[in-house]
């Protein structure tokens, strides 16, 4: 390696990147980082908690299609990077469940990203912003850096022993979305930072790497319609977490999903609906219960429900089933046969009996009035789909043979451990930044020629 090369280049500013970056920082490793926002930090700024699966087990449970290998380095590095974040001088507060079946920590994620690019630049390391990624640098298949454009136009080479795609996915791109998802995803809304737009996707394609897995799906939730998601504050506060003790109908009036199996995936049910629109019909047990109530403890409740009207969603109160049958032309919607589905699957519950889709968590009735009604469609988070890496974080290449040297891939650039299922998306990308680190740390630049 010539003088000017660095142990470690990485391509994008988010958790993964910062993780990777900092660690190798804190061995005394050279680094420099390059964000294309004018902040590093992405989408998980908007986040915080980090968690996943208590168990290789129950991961692989809720998960059967995610790459078993990416699922153990999961588990088995979760501890070892919680403890990491703490080393930072970074709060992890007791565990707490998540989603029903996860485990794991609110974080300060700010003060985190911050404090790993301060440890960064303490150790000499750059950063730099607003900063876009030309081209790979390759010389006999292996990957030696990148060329970069700077905030004036002007180009500055970096060599490197190993660079690492971290840029975040593909979702802020309509056409990958589209190409990759559903033609409907186009549309849909963005939940995250507006610069993950599949950079670290084409610059490792360019290289040779593999994609997958196919028809992974995304992580995402149902929004309210029609209210833009320019306001981050949004992401979280207007997210309609609730649906999974609610009851959706798409535009022909009917159920489609079993929406207890979780919010995050009734999003992907209902992309590929018809218009991909639907009404999530709740009772007054479930606002009071629910959509009143916190969703992660340690986080304060509040009426999502007046926060949709106050946004100016398409919503309403019905103080009765019967209110249905005057559901507004307008809307699209059946609003008899909604009544009529919601009565039918009332009456199923009561007499123990099975409802179509089935539910396999919270049969209880739907029949205390009033009924609260919000128009929901899906909104994405981040993609599944990305570069194949195995567990040192490497990039695999397309013909399946052999790592790409000198190539690493970390958070959602990365392919492979989720299929239409979700466990966490902080505790990946910590987990396997630090795990590219561990690669770089161990000098073996280059691996797997």
């Amino acid at each position: 390696m010539g003088a000017g090369t660095v142990d470690l280049l990485v391509i994008g500013g988010g958790m993964a990147g910062l993780s990777a970056a900092a660690r190798v920082a804190s061995e005394g490793g050279s680094v420099v980082l390059v964000e294309r926002a004018e902040r590093t930090g992405g989408s998980a700024r908007f986040a915080g908690f980090v968690w996943t699966a208590p168990t290789v087990e129950e991961l692989r449970r809720i998960n059967p299609d995610g790459d078993p290998e990416l699922a153990t380095a999961l588990l088995n590095g979760f501890e070892d990077a919680v403890a990491w974040i703490r080393l930072l001088g970074v709060e992890c507060r007791p565990p707490v469940p998540v989603l029903g079946f996860g485990r794991g920590h609110q974080v300060d994620t700010n003060r985190y990203l911050d404090a790993c690019e301060r440890l960064i630049r303490d150790r000499g390391g750059d950063v730099l912003t607003a900063t876009r990624t030309r081209d790979l640098l390759t010389e006999d298949g292996v990957v030696r850096g990148a060329e970069c454009v700077l905030p004036d136009g002007s180009r500055r080479r970096i060599d490197a022993a190993w660079t690492l795609l971290a840029t975040g996915g593909f979702q802020g791109d309509p056409d990958l979305r589209a190409e990759h998802i559903h033609p409907r995803a186009r549309e849909i809304g963005l939940r995250a930072n507006p610069y993950s737009r599949g950079e670290g996707l084409a610059l490792g394609l360019a290289a040779g790497a593999a994609f997958g897995p196919k028809d992974a799906g995304f992580y995402g939730h149902l929004m309210p319609a029609g209210v833009s998601l320019s306001d981050p504050a949004r992401f979280v506060g207007l997210a309609l977490y609730y649906s999974e003790h609610a009851l959706l109908f798409d535009i022909t009036g009917e159920r489609f999903a079993d929406e207890t199996a979780g919010d995050h995936l009734t999003t992907m049910a209902l992309l590929e609906r018809p218009q991909a629109r639907g009404l999530l019909v709740a009772d007054a047990r479930v606002h009071r219960e629910w959509i009143s109530a916190s969703y992660v403890e340690g986080i304060p409740g509040v009426d999502k429900f007046q926060l949709c009207h106050r946004a100016g969603a398409r919503c309403a109160v019905a103080d009765s089933l019967e209110e249905f049958a005057w559901m507004p032309a307008e809307w699209g919607y059946p609003g008899t046969r909604i009544r009529d589905r919601v009565e039918e699957f009332n009456a199923a519950v009561r007499d123990g009996g099975e409802t179509a889709p089935g539910r396999l968590l919270d049969r209880q009735p739907l029949d205390e009035p009033p009924f609260y009604v919000i128009e929901a469609v899906p909104a994405i988070t981040f993609t599944f789909s990305g570069l194949l890496t195995d567990a040192g974080a490497h990039v695999l290449s397309a013909d399946g043979h052999h790592r790409i040297p000198g190539l690493l891939v970390a958070g959602a650039d990365a392919g492979g451990l989720y299929r239409r299922a979700y466990a966490g998306g902080l505790a990946p990308a910590l987990v396997f930044g630090l795990a590219a680190a561990r690669t770089v740390l161990a000098g073996t630049a280059g691996g797997g020629r």
